[in-house]
């Protein structure tokens, strides 16, 4: 095979990148290792920054986002029991949030690319990099009937997350790698019932951090602090309902409780690959950072590293030079850092963490919540953050 971008991975920054990178006339083959139907039924985050529902109208991928999506113009923190809400909306100028579920932004891309002819290849295996510091690289794979290919192309884009085969192509002489690893994780469910509330809710509880999201009118998203190694089947339903209704309780608020269908314990890191590219081979999305969910930046970072990618790539292809490609790696990771940051400062205000100095960090925590509550420049920090900042 001969493409111009080869892409390694079809969840939603290499699907998003090979439909942009096609409105400009340049091909791509995208790779990808699971089923079409697994990965486009994997419950991921699902709130939109104002940027990244930006792309996808510009991107002309936006029609159901914009019927079923539902923007939300504030937030709430609370700590025990005292809920506090952040107006998203009026401290940043009118922008927004959007929730939508990571599945189905990936449901309307791959519908998109099926209909534009794009070529994806699902349940493909043993993918290896070859000469990414070459001009032409060599991507090579096993098709699901079993047949051996390989694709001769002008890039390689990485965008198979964490566990993927991209990041490690990179030389471990030239890469280095950030990490910090939590001391708890998140029990998340989806519930058959409408939402309790129509912001999020954020609460900090003596007996960890709760989080009240939702994914339609009928479904709620909802998540518990745990112990990142315990076992799911040590939480009854019964016990999830329990934990919630004390974790977000508040004085004259109710939370509903339904069927739940599904339920999982992910555990939560921060991480960080620097360069986020080797020669002709780029990273995007998880392939290159992770981020603990509190913040939900996981799908927005991935938008905002394929929109710079494929603007990069069309200056290339349209004989306007590599500037955007030499300087990928290094304007990407401004913002990177900036959203470890706001992360990092939201999982340290929301959680529980147990130790010789829990007593004084809650007492921090407490602090941190009242100058929430009493200063309007700590909130518009925290707005222009969680919206999205427009350039970092």
């Amino acid at each position: 095979m001969r493409t111009q971008v080869a892409i390694v991975g079809a969840g939603p920054a290499g699907m998003l990148l090979s439909h942009l990178l096609h409105l400009q006339g340049i091909e791509s083959i995208v790779l990808e290792r699971r089923s079409r139907e697994y990965v486009q039924q994997r419950v991921r985050a699902g709130v939109l920054e104002q940027g990244t529902v930006d792309v996808l109208r510009e991107a002309d991928v936006a029609e159901r986002l914009d019927r079923q999506g539902h923007p939300h113009h504030g937030v709430n923190v609370q700590f025990d029991g005292e809920r506090l809400r952040i107006p998203l909306s009026e401290l940043t100028d009118g922008r927004s949030i959007t929730v939508y579920g990571q599945q189905e932004v990936v449901k309307d891309l791959a519908d998109r690319r099926e209909r534009d002819g794009g070529q994806v290849h699902y349940e493909v295996s043993d993918v290896s990099i070859e000469g990414p510091d070459t001009e032409r690289p060599l991507v090579r794979f096993t098709a699901n009937d079993g047949t051996n290919h390989e694709i001769r192309c002008d890039f390689v884009v990485g965008c198979d997350g964490f566990h993927g085969v991209s990041r490690n192509t990179i030389p471990r002489t030239v890469r280095t790698d950030y990490e910090r690893v939590y001391p708890f994780g998140w029990l998340g469910i989806l519930a058959e019932v409408a939402p309790s509330s129509e912001e999020l809710i954020y609460s900090n509880h003596v007996n960890g951090f709760a989080l009240q999201s939702l994914r339609s009118p009928e479904l709620s998203r909802m998540y518990l602090q745990c112990d990142p190694d315990d076992s799911i089947e040590n939480w009854s339903d019964e016990r999830i309902w329990a934990e919630l209704q004390n974790r977000l309780g508040a004085p004259g608020w109710e939370l509903r409780e339904g069927p739940i269908i599904d339920k999982s314990i992910s555990a939560l890191r921060s991480f960080v690959t620097e360069p986020m590219n080797y020669g002709r081979l780029f990273l995007a999305g998880d392939s290159a950072h992770i981020v603990p969910p509190t913040g939900a930046k996981g799908l927005n970072l991935a938008v905002a590293d394929v929109a710079r990618l494929a603007r990069a790539m069309t200056d290339f292809y349209s004989g306007n030079g590599t500037t955007g490609l030499d300087t990928y790696s290094e304007d990407c990771l401004r913002r990177v850092w900036r959203v470890q940051h706001f992360s990092w400062w939201m999982t340290s205000m929301t959680h529980r963490f147990d130790g010789p100095d829990s007593a004084f960090d809650r007492r921090l925590q407490r602090s941190q919540f009242d100058y929430l509550r009493t200063s309007k420049a700590a909130a518009t920090t925290l707005a222009e953050n969680y919206v999205g900042l427009a350039s970092v």
